[in-house]
């Protein structure tokens, strides 16, 4: 034993098991760590991006942060001269603990402080910095069993094909079905399970076992004491980030689905961001739907509406109000919306069942891809998508998107998109105009008051080569909205609401805005200046 230990100490290993099987064993371990490694780096990014807003921010600043501690952690290897398997399991049980406790420690602090996102990024730091140990400590371990270029070469491959299995899971079993409370608990489960398999197969060769065992003890029992308590925790912390009681609360693939309530009325959040109020939804649907509606049914007794976005069916309650409507497909990315939409009893309620209509036909998937892949024509098409603040969201709102619309509008079809706040991002605002008249569509910008959301922006129109602006808006003012079922929208609400302060579209004011052009994304940087704050 003195002279393994001494052979240990250079630093090499022997072992009572056979050197294949060691080396499988090690090779085993690196791969599950791998994946549970990558799936720690997109839990924090998702963790920041929720809790703290700004996805394309979160995600460049948690990862660029856990690989330059990676790099700190295999740095601080080299002063690792002894013990290479202790401290491979103390490190082990140092990761159980941190990749376990990053939704307590968030979720439970989000109350008490102003600087969550130097916690979340601390924890970043500090899973990086242990995961940057892990690959040299058992490149070392490995190297009595293999020659240095198989050696290498095998824990490396090990370690990315793990990575690539947690990737998958992450994507598709992790956070839709086990949350950011539960994927978190998973990943610390596989390296205590890691550190104790060590402990099993190579523990006649600790310089200290007592000290390792008492460790993975601690963060096994660490373990056990923050899975009892995370719901509990991550509730609580999810709670505070909302005035109103929490009745509802859904992580699926795509997002997280909040709704909460005050007395009688109802607000639907997805990441965190209000998509409407029970109080006052009509001020946002109607103006959204029925001038768009109108117009076209003044050129064509029947009516085909596609609907992208809108998963709480509400935008499709108000189509169901013109007779002339025979189909509507509604496209949304995430089936779990539609399906709350279909079955919570409070959006059923809102949306009068609307989603049960046989005229109503959902289909999933990007809003985009579904335009280019179908060949249909539509007499109405109406953007009910989230505000742009995300990379994947912005390809909805590009020059590219409008054509691909533009294209797939019938003869005197016509389009009406939301445009988020012209008082609070006007830069925004006037880039979805600029960038749909360099789609090659006239333009009738308008916007109305909703209280929840503040004064919000809409945008409807048609073919450029089939009208101009000056008649696109002469012809939609003259439709009969008085006749229309509605409770806020009648002809004189929409003159109104199409009256824009003089400078939000004057030629100054546009000048120096650009086109959105997904090799140029420049709306989701007006968007992100915003004065939300004020709000």
């Amino acid at each position: 034993m003195r002279l393994i230990r001494r052979l240990f100490r250079r630093p090499q290993l022997a072992s009572l098991i056979s050197p294949p099987d060691a080396s499988r064993v090690l090779k085993w371990c690196i791969f599950a760590t791998g994946l549970a490694g990558i799936v720690a780096e997109y839990v924090l990014s998702t963790l920041a991006t929720y809790l703290l807003g700004n996805a394309i921010l979160q995600w460049t600043m948690v990862m660029s942060l856990m690989l330059f501690a990676m790099g700190l952690g295999s740095r601080l290897s080299r002063h690792i001269d002894r013990s290479v398997l202790d401290a491979f399991i103390l490190v082990e049980c140092g990761l159980t603990v941190l990749c376990a406790g990053a939704p307590v420690l968030a979720y439970g602090l989000a109350p008490w402080t102003a600087h969550l996102d130097l916690i979340i990024y601390a924890l970043g730091m500090g899973v990086g910095l242990l995961i940057g140990l892990e690959i040299p400590l058992a490149t070392r371990a490995n190297e009595t069993y293999e020659a240095l270029r198989a050696n290498i070469a095998g824990v490396m491959e090990n370690d990315y094909y793990g990575a690539l299995l947690g990737g998958v899971l992450f994507a598709f079993l992790g956070l839709p079905f086990l949350g950011l409370a539960w994927t978190p608990m998973a990943l610390g489960t596989v390296n205590w399970l890691v550190a104790g398999i060590f402990l099993w197969k190579f523990g006649n060769l600790l310089d200290h076992p007592g000290r390792a065992r008492l460790a993975f003890l601690a963060a096994g029992m660490a373990l056990v004491l923050m899975a009892t308590h995370v719901e509990q925790v991550v509730f609580y912390g999810e709670q505070s980030r909302y005035k109103d009681p929490i009745v509802h609360a859904e992580q699926t693939q795509y997002q997280k689905i909040v709704l909460t309530q005050n007395q009688q009325h109802y607000w639907l959040f997805l990441n965190g961001q209000l998509q409407f109020s029970t109080f006052d939804e009509k001020r946002y649907h109607e103006p959204l739907v029925h001038p768009a509606l109108l117009t076209a049914a003044a050129a064509r007794d029947s009516l085909r509406v596609l609907i992208l976005g809108g998963g709480d069916g509400l935008a499709v309650r108000e189509v169901l109000r013109h007779p002339q409507v025979a189909e509507i497909v509604l496209v949304d990315l995430d089936p779990a919306m539609t399906r709350l939409a279909r079955e919570h009893p409070v959006l059923r309620a809102v949306n009068q069942e609307a989603l049960h209509n046989p005229r109503v036909r959902l289909e999933h998937g990007d809003a985009a891809r579904f335009l280019k892949n179908t060949e249909a024509l539509w007499d109405v098409i109406l953007v009910d998508l989230p505000d742009p603040d995300s990379m994947d969201l912005m390809s909805c709102y590009d020059v590219s998107f409008y054509r691909l619309a533009l294209a797939r509008l019938a003869p005197q079809g016509v389009l009406t998109t939301q445009a988020t706040s012209p008082i609070f991002s006007p830069d925004a605002f006037r880039c979805i105009v600029k960038t749909m008249r360099a789609a090659g569509l006239a333009v009738l910008p308008y916007r109305n008051q909703v209280p929840s959301l503040g004064e919000w922006g809409f945008v409807l129109a048609m073919d450029a080569a089939q009208t101009d602006e000056p008649s696109l808006k002469r012809r939609v003012l003259s439709q009969d909205y008085d006749a229309l079922p509605t409770e806020i929208l009648n002809r004189d609400a929409f003159i109104s609401m199409t009256h824009l302060d003089r400078q939000m579209l004057a030629p100054d004011a546009m000048a120096g805005i650009e086109v959105n052009d997904r090799l140029k994304p420049v709306l989701h940087r007006y968007y992100s200046r915003g004065a939300w704050m004020m709000y």
